[in-house]
């Protein structure tokens, strides 16, 4: 099982392994995780409401009729008592998007 502590806000997430430590992010986040971006929406850490932070994570994407990603979606699930959330979603509004995709068999 990989397990993760997780950083959200309205524009993206960052994924932390709780055994190693390896930071990755979450589909297109990396390029709007700075301070510029963030104005009153300053990333947190994602809790469930048991007090635990460490999550299996789980990445959705809506797509158009063209195929192209609208929108991303990060599921967590609680390793201590199972609690299912959705944690963060955004909203995609450029073209083209086949790297998102790509993303998730790397």
């Amino acid at each position: 099982m990989r397990v993760f502590f997780a950083l959200v806000n309205e524009s993206g997430a960052e994924r932390e392994c709780s055994g190693c430590g390896a930071r990755a992010f979450i589909a297109d986040s990396e390029e709007y995780w700075n301070e510029e971006s963030w104005e009153d929406d300053e990333p947190g850490a994602a809790g469930c409401p048991c007090g635990s932070e460490e999550f299996e994570a789980a990445v959705a994407f809506s797509l158009g009729d063209d195929g192209s990603v609208r929108w991303v979606t990060l599921g967590l699930r609680c390793i201590k008592d199972g609690f299912c959330g959705i944690y963060a979603d955004w909203k995609i509004d450029y073209g083209p998007t086949d790297h998102l995709l790509a993303m998730v068999y790397v």
